[in-house]
């Protein structure tokens, strides 16, 4: 069954939400200067304050963008993440680092999703494409902007995906809505479905039927 992460999480309210609709993963964003961005503090507060039989439910998600691995790791650390999604031109040598410094000082592994932006193709982030990430565990596929490195509200052409060879699971982001998830999982079988203003009633603010609605589509299509 499809996996379904919530993204753009602010508030405690909407990760219990999020957890009770049944999503798999919650992502807190750490870029900072976008809609979205929480610190390390809010996040561990927004944690903490969840119902302790929820917060095993999901995995924790933190979003990055072009930041030294230490840093990232010293946040991961910090507010326990399961999963680090990475936004900016990181290179594959930066997540092999990443990894390593996790198991070093912190004495455990952490899964490294990796985003690239669809145009009329993936477009590769700088010299390196899909197959030269051999240290990601996923991959996230969403809409080519030339500002925002993500949360664009926006789709792209699906079929892109199912014309590549792609290595690795991965998650398709991008405009992703209650209304259009289920023909995106039939269209392209991903393993996961990313979505963040597509399921909120004002920005950085999530409805929680909405969320409801967003997880039964994709995980009956």
């Amino acid at each position: 069954m499809v996996k379904v992460k919530i993204c753009g999480i602010t508030n405690s309210e909407d990760a219990v939400a999020a957890c009770e609709s049944g999503s798999d993963l919650i992502g807190f964003i750490f870029i900072e200067d976008t809609p979205r961005a929480v610190s390390p503090d809010e996040v561990s507060k927004i944690i903490s304050d969840m119902p302790e039989e929820l917060r095993g439910t999901v995995a924790i998600t933190g979003l990055f963008s072009n930041k030294a691995p230490q840093g990232v790791a010293e946040i991961a650390g910090h507010c326990n993440l399961n999963y680090v999604q990475l936004h900016g031109a990181e290179d594959p040598g930066y997540c092999g680092i990443l990894k390593k410094i996790m198991l070093e000082k912190y004495g455990r592994s952490i899964k490294i999703i990796k985003a690239f932006k669809v145009k009329e193709e993936i477009l590769p982030i700088g010299d390196f494409f899909l197959d030269d990430y051999t240290e990601v565990d996923f991959f996230v596929f969403d809409t080519f902007h030339p500002k925002i490195s993500g949360g664009t509200g926006a789709k792209f052409n699906w079929e892109i995906l199912r014309r590549e060879n792609i290595n690795k699971p991965f998650f398709i982001a991008g405009g992703l809505t209650p209304e259009s998830v289920s023909e995106a999982v039939r269209v392209v079988r991903p393993y996961g479905v990313d979505t963040s203003s597509g399921v909120e009633s004002s920005p950085g603010i999530k409805s929680e039927d909405m969320i409801k609605e967003f997880v039964d589509n994709a995980k009956n299509a």
